[in-house]
């Protein structure tokens, strides 16, 4: 690989770091990136999900603020992502890579609908928190919200593109609190199943590790820009460059 795929590979890094801090769906940048790098599929996800880990922990770091008073709901909600995250993780090892090469092209053009979506899912769950009151209750029963939970971690440690976007919804839908807070946990949840499903890969696969630094140098250094500064830029420039960026990752696959 040379230094230019190299410093481009860093700044795909980046990017993701800071989208992922802000909403989610960091993957449809780097995934597709390393695509056009010639990396095969898999082995472009196993080492995507590990570089991008070190960022969702800076990320998470980045927006602490937001979890006062939330600890016992991130200690429910993250056994829940880890449990997830450890599951799709396998289910990635254990499925062929023809059903991967198959599956992503629809969870690509899943996340980039929930990207175009995000405002209007926003506004909905703004509305929703104003009818009902911003409290710290769940709405819905934790064991829902549990399971919801578990679910978005089965599909971050299998692929995870727009997995963040996903827990917002779920987390806005079954609490009452403000974005920031919602977001705040969201990040911790993601960390976690980014996180668990790298050791697995880790563990018993194969890492293309040239790749994964690259990308994880890069997405520290974005989740920290994102969670300083990042929901000052247009939310509109981050829905277009992930959603043509997806677009093409999906004309790729497919050709």
């Amino acid at each position: 690989m040379t230094w230019l795929e190299l410093l481009a590979l860093i700044a795909a890094g980046a990017a993701a770091g800071l989208i992922n801090t802000v909403v989610g769906s960091g993957t449809l940048i780097t995934f597709p990136t390393l695509l056009a790098l010639g990396v095969p599929p898999v082995t472009a996800n196993i080492s995507n999900t590990v570089g991008l880990a070190p960022g969702s922990l800076s990320g998470a770091w980045a927006t602490r603020q937001g979890l006062s008073g939330q600890r016992r709901r991130v200690l429910w909600l993250g056994a829940a992502s880890l449990v997830g995250g450890i599951a799709g993780a396998l289910l990635l090892l254990s499925l062929p890579s023809a059903a991967f090469d198959a599956i992503v092209p629809v969870l690509i053009g899943i996340g980039c609908l929930l990207v175009i979506l995000q405002p209007s899912i926003s506004s909905r769950l703004a509305l929703r928190r104003m009818r009902l009151g911003v409290d710290a209750g769940s709405v819905h029963g934790p064991i829902l919200l549990w399971l919801a939970t578990a679910l978005v971690g089965v599909y971050g440690g299998y692929f995870g593109a727009a997995q963040g976007v996903l827990l917002i919804a779920i987390l806005g839908i079954g609490l009452s609190e403000s974005l920031p807070r919602v977001n705040a946990v969201k990040n911790v949840l993601a960390m976690i199943a980014n996180a668990v499903a790298g050791v697995v890969f880790v563990i018993v696969s194969e890492v293309n590790w040239t790749v994964a630094i690259a990308i994880a140098v890069g997405a520290v250094l974005g989740a920290q820009l994102g969670g300083r500064v990042g929901r000052k830029l247009p939310a509109t420039i981050y829905r277009v460059i992930i959603v043509v960026v997806g677009i093409a990752a999906i004309i790729s696959l497919l050709s």
